[in-house]
């Protein structure tokens, strides 16, 4: 029930893959002990082995996912009945979906939306910057399609999912010689470490190969 579990974001994306979206009750921690005995175990054998003062951002994600895999996933878990999670998750492979006709916009579906009303000059603002659409939708309310990842919008929606056109960051030149004469609603866009090798290095190596770099 965290901000980010209940975020406008997460709901359009589970919608969007056909995801029922489902919330623990309130204040029930019963539930909720299988999570808090992940970052015990992370706590305990990834970070206490993990040398951050000499590691970038990208390399230590890259020692926690070699991690995941070379150890996380191969060791039994009481709550598993002893079985590793790897074992445990190859019993359930055919209740899976596979990605079928989302696997082409897998990531325009995680996009975030953004509610945005076209200025007159067919612009709208993001972030502290002005972006620009097509001039027939000054006046209308769209979506911006924002990458979350370089938190840049990267096109435009209307209410139903359809594709609006292209945006682009602001040229002021080529905005003030743009054509304002509205077309007629038919020709509106249509939808469309330390010293030595500790267990996480160990795994690292063992995932990546012996001859990745340091």
């Amino acid at each position: 029930n965290g901000a980010a579990y209940r975020a406008l974001s997460l709901q359009g994306i589970c919608a969007r893959l056909k995801i029922h979206l489902i919330y623990c009750r309130p204040y029930a921690p019963e539930g909720k002990g299988k999570l808090e005995r992940w970052h015990r175990t992370v706590r305990s054998q990834f970070l206490t082995e993990v040398d951050f003062q000499n590691l970038s951002l990208d390399d230590i994600n890259a020692r926690l996912w070699a991690w995941v895999e070379q150890s996380y996933h191969r060791n039994g878990h009481d709550g598993l009945g002893g079985l590793t999670p790897l074992v445990r998750y190859q019993q359930d492979l055919p209740r899976i979906r596979p990605l079928g006709e989302f696997a082409a916009i897998i990531d325009q579906l995680f996009y975030h939306r953004e509610t945005r009303k076209v200025r007159k000059d067919g612009a709208v603002s993001y972030g502290g910057r002005i972006y620009e659409v097509p001039y027939e939708l000054a006046g209308q309310t769209i979506y911006l399609l924002v990458d979350p990842h370089r938190n840049i919008p990267v096109g435009i929606e209307d209410r139903e999912g359809g594709s609006l056109g292209p945006v682009t960051e602001l040229d002021p030149v080529a905005n003030s010689h743009r054509p304002r004469t509205k077309p007629n609603n038919d020709t509106l866009p249509k939808p469309a470490p330390a010293t030595g090798l500790n267990p996480v290095e160990s795994a690292y190596r063992r995932y990546y190969g012996n001859s990745t770099e340091e």
